[in-house]
């Protein structure tokens, strides 16, 4: 179970705010654009823009956003041009930062993002200098509260899963990418609530971060989640939950 971020953990237990909503709805609707851009306007031949689809009607938004986004991506509508950059960089005791964007002026983005960088005890790498030690897999996150873990791993190992982690409030289920699809719907058949699914890069190894080198690396991750263009960050920074709580209260 090592290797695996808590970032995802920290924005899960952050309370849910408009502001947040409303970079939530952003995101989902470039993410939609662009899977209807690259791979047709038909989700059913089409399993990024499926995904996008699913995750953005469990964040309730709209039918009609939802339709415009894909309209824009196929051609249908006029819409902006977005361009998908990953930026890597380090945090605070050289803590690796993978930055995923969409962006209509990569130009602006990459000066903006060395500022975020340099602003909070980091700096912007070159390319390929963290993207290595990370793996693309499938994340699903289900509340402790409706199922035991024992029935739980029972569905994942026989569905595929490789891996699973805990803590106070949810499991974590882990999987290739191949594999996603195959273990989110033994779930779902089993009637699991499933709290959130996606395809994210999950380190491979951690670097502790404690003290103020915790509390830079939190914000300098929380910058870059507020920024117009990002669409995830992904690190691999450990940190304790009792020094966590500590920072959060």
């Amino acid at each position: 179970m090592s290797g695996h971020s808590k970032w995802a953990t920290i924005k899960r237990k952050k309370a849910a705010t408009d502001s947040a909503r409303g970079r939530l709805f952003t995101r989902l609707i470039k993410e939609i654009t662009i899977a209807a851009r690259d791979g047709g306007g038909n989700p059913d031949g089409n399993p990024r823009l499926r995904l996008a689809i699913q995750i953005a009607k469990e964040a309730n938004m709209p039918a009609d956003n939802i339709k415009r986004a894909i309209q824009k991506g196929t051609g249908e509508l006029p819409g902006v041009s977005y361009e998908e950059v990953t930026y890597e960089g380090y945090g605070p005791v050289g803590v690796a930062v993978l930055v995923e964007v969409v962006t209509d002026n990569k130009n602006r983005t990459v000066s903006e993002m060395r500022h975020v960088f340099s602003r909070n005890h980091g700096n912007l790498g070159e390319s390929g200098s963290v993207a290595w030690m990370f793996q693309k897999k499938g994340t699903i996150v289900i509340p402790k509260s409706r199922v035991t873990e024992d029935d739980l791993l029972a569905i994942i190992l026989d569905a595929g899963a490789d891996d699973m982690q805990t803590d106070e409030e949810a499991f974590t289920v882990t999987t290739l990418p191949q594999a996603f699809d195959t273990v989110k719907k033994a779930l779902e058949d089993k009637g699991v609530t499933i709290e959130s699914a996606s395809l994210q890069k999950v380190a491979q190894n951690t670097i502790k971060v404690t003290g103020k080198d915790a509390e830079h690396t939190l914000k300098l991750l929380e910058a870059l989640e507020e920024h117009d263009d990002v669409q995830n960050v992904y690190s691999n920074f450990d940190i304790d939950e009792k020094e966590l709580a500590s920072l959060n209260g």
